[in-house]
């Protein structure tokens, strides 16, 4: 039976002469420029009790409610755009990224069908889609034979577990075909093959949430990259086991770049069928620039790529990018419902665990286009060249001690205690070196000027 639906709703409250808007922009744009992380810390118990709170009975003026915002909340957010912050590259500052996050928000596009949901929304996102498998050498079809989201070979989504995520169904339905009908009847089949100590947490609640089960097999590194004779003798102990391998692209900790090239080569070598993912999170930056570009050889002839966005080009949360090699085998993973128009465009169809989606391809959109390829060259170089910079700086100190090869933007070090020299450390020295870098990193959070991550890594 097709029905007609009326929905009613509030006479439109926006009016245009109201500087409720002009003045929240003001202020989030203020605080962007600031120079402080944080106005002001808290413990989270403090926090807590501030802010938790009963909803109040009497409806709140709008200048009100800004004003608790400003007072109470805002001071202790942290800016990442600010200079002191060194933690992680979401600075979220593009002028143009920022303008189209608050365009995306306005006009209230829907990105789950096209037709009257997000009429032109649809088609900026396969736009940006092809930017990107474009600028990884992934081939894209000829606009004209661009006829429904099955062609784009590609999705939008919130965040790189999410995209990670998905790119773990499309390797269990390649492993087993029709599995999203059928339900996994063997869980120990859908293993998934990581390098040891720096893989993503994704990866593994992927599997759990898509039913496969936490089997992961980790294999040895060297320097942060598959240790590849280590990588062949597992997939062989393992062959019928694997249903996909996982090379980052940078990982999250090193920003290391494996040799993807020869991941691909060994694992093809031994299995074609196994699925390849290369994470490429951190790794698309390589991707902008003639002199990173040869650090990422090889991408294109993965089954997949995830990409942050967010992480390396200056765009506000969150936007992360699934790309496949062959655009068709989304159809494996894709559902049909009657409140999901079954129209050529509709990426509702296309979007596991995502069913109404905002416009977040915008922002990207608008950066690419503001930056063009020359501006993108200069933003993966400028980054690159001032994390030699420091890496230098680094090199120079004489109780500091780098551990990783720059490939990116990340610098990994320690501060080595005295009487302590880098080379073989037994384990009381490890100990005491371990406890003095978390003493010093817990004491600059506590004054809060300055921010650099911290976290465990396997010493090579």
């Amino acid at each position: 039976m097709h029905t007609t639906a009326i929905r009613t709703h509030n006479p439109p409250a926006v009016d245009p002469h109201d500087g409720l808007a002009h003045q929240a922009l003001d202020i989030g744009l203020q605080f962007k420029a600031r120079t402080e992380i944080f106005g002001r810390r808290s413990t989270a118990g403090e926090i807590r009790n501030l802010l938790v709170t009963d909803l109040p009975i009497e409806p709140m003026a709008g200048e009100a409610v800004l004003a608790e915002f400003v007072d109470r909340v805002l001071p202790l957010c942290k800016n990442e755009a600010s200079p002191r912050f060194m933690g992680f590259g979401d600075t979220g500052d593009d002028h143009l990224a920022l303008a189209g996050s608050v365009l995306a928000t306005l006009t209230q596009q829907n990105m789950i069908n096209q037709s009257f949901d997000s009429p032109s929304a649809t088609f900026i996102e396969i736009t940006v889609l092809r930017w990107l498998r474009g600028l990884l050498g992934y081939a894209n079809p000829l606009v004209g034979n661009v006829n429904t989201v099955w062609d784009v070979g590609g999705m939008v989504t919130p965040g790189g577990t999410t995209s990670n995520t998905v790119a773990m169904m499309l390797a269990r339905e390649a492993k087993a075909p029709g599995t999203m009908q059928s339900g996994v009847a063997d869980p120990s089949r859908f293993a998934v093959v990581v390098p040891r100590g720096i893989g993503h947490y994704s990866v593994k609640a992927a599997l759990t949430w898509i039913g496969c089960g936490a089997h992961i097999i980790e294999v040895a590194t060297d320097g942060f990259r598959y240790n590849t004779d280590e990588l062949a003798r597992t997939l062989r102990e393992h062959r019928d086991r694997v249903m996909a391998v996982i090379a980052y692209a940078g990982d999250s900790r090193t920003q290391t770049i494996d040799d993807l090239r020869a991941v691909h080569d060994v694992v093809r070598a031994i299995d074609p069928k196994i699925w390849l993912h290369a994470d490429a999170c951190w790794g698309l930056l390589a991707a902008f620039s003639p002199n990173l570009r040869d650090k990422i050889d090889g991408i294109a002839e993965f089954d997949s790529i995830t990409v942050d966005p967010h992480k390396i080009m200056a765009v506000p949360y969150g936007l992360s990018a699934l790309l496949v090699r062959d655009p068709a085998a989304v159809r494996t993973i894709s559902t049909y419902s009657d409140l999901i128009m079954q129209e050529d465009f509709a990426f509702g169809q296309v979007t596991p665990f995502i069913g109404t989606k905002g416009w977040m391809s915008l922002k990207l959109w608008m950066m690419m286009l503001g930056r063009g390829r020359a501006g993108l060259v200069e933003l993966a170089d400028h980054r690159h060249e001032v994390a030699q910079t420091f890496a230098g700086l680094v090199d120079a100190h004489p109780r500091l001690v780098r551990l990783n090869d720059l490939d990116l933007a990340a610098v990994v070090f320690a501060y080595l205690p005295a009487g302590i020299e880098a080379g073989n450390l037994d384990d009381a020295e490890l100990d005491r070196l371990n406890r003095l870098n978390i003493a010093i990193h817990a004491r600059m959070m506590d004054e809060g000027r300055w921010h650099l991550h911290q976290f465990t890594l396997p010493d090579d």
